[in-house]
């Protein structure tokens, strides 16, 4: 992380110019991370026909890179260039493929995946399949080297075949690789060879059209690497964006993330916003992400006051790394504060309420629920039923991290796996010791899933999966960077499972019994306060026939037990001070049957709990009970959980 020294000219011009300065939103349509090589890659493009290589017509200089150089880039975290393949076309792709030359897997090379004529995350996006480099046999089950609805693994044939995923033979995949998808003949032949290993798809079949336009039979296709990074070289068809060539490219403009919106007064600058990240677009619609370190930061005004402020980040580089013509600049305001506000959590209910077919049949990435918005600060709780096919780990629940515009920060799995940018620089926890007890047990497993913003630029999640042999598993990814704390949103999708989203406790008509039935238990971390809204329904018998709120730890003991009716029991409750109970309860009760509850659970953090409780009751009357001081807490094993008696509740 740079700061400002003889760059305070700049930066002063450039803070006169913040007003009319613009920002440039996705640019995400491939990394580039890798600039040194480029001239002498450009060079290798003429020379190859003096190597013997296979000679390709109409080929136009593309040269960029995708991947991380130190072979950090993990599985869906960068990707290349789409390539727009028309009916009974055909694509020529020239690259040089870096394999790490420690890799110990053979899948540490890349994939190509093809798809409709839709950006990933798009609305209507569907996947053909994907054909990766290396090859295992059809039969062996552990072998994923080809994956998708219409990819037939029996019609791949290769000369290097591989048993497992730790085999040597990876090094054989690096150097100048040729790539053909050839559409002429009407099926689907793909072939992609370096000369040492080549690997051929042959379908004589058409693909059926997945576009929503019937008239448009194009295809697309892109490259992503997993531990290894490629170096575009060539094309016969032009990518959208266009082609980049091998001069250098002065930034146009950025987009920052990660700005903390809090700052802790008396922090460092550069310990504050050591999470930031900018995604410089360069000419020629080249981007790459620049961390902290390569940025230059300033905070106006006077950044050891309390106050909002402004941050300046400037960038001086071009695309080569070399002084730019002119720096480019970007802002974001964020609060110097003397105390960090408290995390708050909200208990919600994504929509749809089932997730994919009951029988498990709905294949990846077909169904998502709506995007669910999580502030700087906030931690979103969501309980659910996962049902599973129980054919793979993977076939359970996935959490996916984006913005709004649904471009991706990181894709999470039940199965302590994930990718995207942010997913590479975060700690998963979890795994189980048993693959195959864990894989049956979560075929109706109770869930709860924690997503929270931690307001710096990173993210976390964890679940908590009961599962049907009674064990509890946990799952945990904590540390998701590149996240804009002002822009951070998730959704659940599945592949060959089911999701049932928890929406209701006890029978529509009020007539479930006392201590029958019970949400699933949820965590409030200290200094936490917890919201959940739900309507009330009751028989209207007695006071006592609505909500019941249970204060316990992990093991279902508990502090304390508080009604919707002015009244509780239990050790804790017994120092609380209780405020409500109605004038006229009659009203009151009448008013409970449909009413819509908010209620709060705060985690003091100092051995003490309260809950405030607002009903809006059907006869639009507002109705509060509180219990304030509920004590004998353990602030670090601190849950709740609801029951019913002769009533109904459903959350939202």
């Amino acid at each position: 992380m740079k700061y400002l020294n003889s760059f305070a000219p700049i930066f002063c011009a450039a803070v006169m110019g913040l007003s009319v300065m613009t920002s440039c939103e996705g640019g995400d349509l491939y990394n580039i991370l890798a600039p040194d090589w480029i001239s002498a890659r450009a060079d290798s493009i003429a020379n190859s026909k003096n190597q013997g290589e296979e000679e390709l017509e109409g080929m136009m200089e593309d040269v960029y890179t995708v991947g991380a150089v130190d072979f950090s880039s993990g599985w869906w975290a960068v990707f290349s260039k789409y390539y727009q393949i028309p009916e009974n076309g055909v694509w020529n792709a020239q690259f040089n493929l870096n394999i790490n030359p420690s890799a110990p897997n053979t899948y540490k090379n890349f994939a190509l995946i093809i798809t409709n004529d839709v950006d990933r995350g798009g609305e209507g996006y569907q996947e053909y399949g994907a054909i990766r480099f290396d090859t295992q046999p059809a039969a062996n089950n552990n072998g994923n080297s080809e994956w998708g609805a219409y990819i037939d693994r029996s019609l791949v044939e290769s000369n290097l075949v591989f048993g497992s995923d730790t085999d040597e033979g990876v090094q054989k995949f690096g150097g100048k690789v040729t790539l053909t998808i050839d559409r002429s003949n009407g099926g689907l032949f793909v072939r992609i060879t370096n000369g040492t290993v080549t690997k051929t798809y042959k379908q004589t079949a058409a693909l059926p059209n997945l576009n929503t336009d019937p008239a448009n039979n194009t295809i697309r296709a892109f490259l992503v690497p997993e531990g290894s990074y490629i170096n575009f070289l060539a094309t016969n068809i032009e990518p959208i964006g266009g082609c980049t060539s091998a001069e250098d490219k002065q930034p146009l403009s950025m987009t920052l993330s990660g700005v903390p919106s809090e700052v802790l007064v008396g922090t460092e600058l550069s310990e504050a916003m050591a999470n930031v990240t900018a995604l410089v677009e360069f000419e020629q619609g080249v981007s790459k992400t620049v961390t902290a370190e390569e940025l230059i930061f300033r905070a106006i005004p006077n950044y050891e006051e309390l106050g909002q402020k402004t941050l300046v980040v400037l960038y001086n580089k071009t695309f080569k790394g070399a002084n730019c013509d002119e720096p480019i600049i970007a802002s974001k305001t964020f609060s110097v504060v003397k105390e960090l506000s408290a995390f708050t959590q909200t208990v919600v209910v994504p929509t749809p309420t089932t997730l994919g077919a009951l029988d498990c049949s709905t294949p990846w990435w077909s169904v998502h629920t709506d995007n669910i918005k999580v502030e700087p600060k906030e931690t979103k709780v969501v309980n659910f039923t996962n049902y599973s096919s129980g054919e793979n780990n993977w076939n359970n629940f996935v959490i996916v991290l984006n913005r709004a515009d649904l471009s991706e920060y990181a894709v999470v799995r039940a199965d302590n796996y994930g990718w995207g940018d942010g997913y590479a620089a975060c700690t998963p926890s979890g795994g189980p010791a048993d693959w195959d007890a864990w894989r049956a047990a979560m075929n109706g497993a109770k869930v709860t899933a924690y997503i929270t913003n931690n307001g710096d630029g990173t993210a976390d999640v964890k679940a908590v999966m009961i599962g049907n042999d009674g064990v509890t598993y946990e799952q945990e990814y904590k540390g998701i960077n590149t996240v804009n704390p002002d822009d951070f949103y998730f959704r659940f999708t599945v592949d060959g499972s089911c999701l049932v989203f928890d929406t209701e406790l006890g029978a529509p008509d009020c007539s479930t019994g006392w201590w029958q039935v019970f949400t699933p238990n949820v965590k409030v971390r200290a200094h936490q306060i917890c919201t959940v809204n739900f309507t009330n329904y009751t028989s209207g018998v007695s006071n006592w026939n609505n909500f019941v709120l249970i204060l316990n730890r992990a093991d279902l003991s508990e502090y304390a037990v508080v009604r919707a009716d002015n009244y509780g029991w239990g050790d804790g409750y017994n120092a609380c001070k209780p405020s409500g109970g109605q004038a006229d309860w009659g009203a009151w009760l009448s008013a409970m049957n449909g009413a819509k509850v908010t209620m709060q659970i705060a985690n003091n953090g100092d051995g003490t709990a309260d809950v405030k409780t607002v009903m809006h009751g059907t006869d639009g009357v507002d109705y509060i009970q509180d219990y304030i001081g509920i004590n004998t807490i353990d602030p670090d094993n601190f849950y709740f959980r609801f029951t019913v008696d002769g009533s109904y509740l459903v959350f939202k």
